[in-house]
């Protein structure tokens, strides 16, 4: 999968130009939980198209193309992997993590791992696409025909607000947005509170729990 992602990562880049509207609603909906301040961690940080708008620092990225055009936008990459962070517990104010479960194999180790680099009190950010919506279905009607989406395994969002629950987790809080298909959008999507309906979910969630 790695591969597949350093062959095309120039393509992936600029879908976000092709898709500016879904992806400004997106960023919007992540703004929404992002601590005013703080140091911040974006875990498959891609290309930086979200941590260098919302001035995050530093980013981990195991794709070196990927990393490469992030760095261009000023995030400091580490090229590593969700599963093993290389930073020490409770390095970070916040860490985000943008349709990024939903590429790895073991999204609660990944979980556990982002929990350990944030300090206590520190808020873990989840921007996930939800399959029980217009635009999940969509997705993943498209996975036989779309090099991207082949790829994924879109998690139901119960599933990781269940995953968060056991880890610990608290003051859980979502929004959503993207209400309808890509092709259909022709202006800015709204953001709403809660899940159900958007198919791009932002979940926020507080490390209360003492290491």
């Amino acid at each position: 999968m790695i591969d597949f992602f350093k062959e095309s990562a120039q393509e992936y880049d600029a879908w976000f130009d092709q898709n500016e509207l879904v992806y400004q609603s997106e960023l919007l909906a992540i703004k929404a939980f992002l601590p005013p301040k703080g140091r911040g961690l974006e875990i498959g940080v891609g290309t930086g198209r979200f941590a260098a708008p919302l001035g995050i620092e530093v980013g981990v990225e195991p794709a070196k193309a990927m990393a490469e055009i992030a760095k261009k936008r000023g995030v400091k990459v580490f090229e590593a992997y969700a599963k093993e962070l290389p930073f020490v517990h409770g390095s970070f104010d916040f860490v985000l993590m943008v349709t990024v479960l939903c590429f790895l194999e073991d999204p609660f180790h990944a979980l556990m791992e982002a929990q350990r680099v944030l300090k206590l009190q520190g808020n873990l950010i989840i921007g996930m696409i939800d399959p029980d919506t217009i635009l999940g279905r969509s997705y993943e009607k498209k996975k036989a025909v779309n090099k991207f989406y082949r790829l994924a395994r879109f998690h139901p969002v119960g599933l990781i607000l269940e995953c968060l629950n056991k880890l610990g987790f608290g003051n859980i809080e979502t929004c959503q947005t993207i209400f309808q298909e890509l092709h259909s959008i022709t202006e800015m999507e709204p953001m709403r509170v809660n899940h159900g309906e958007g198919g791009f979910v932002v979940i926020s969630a507080q490390n209360v729990r003492n290491p």
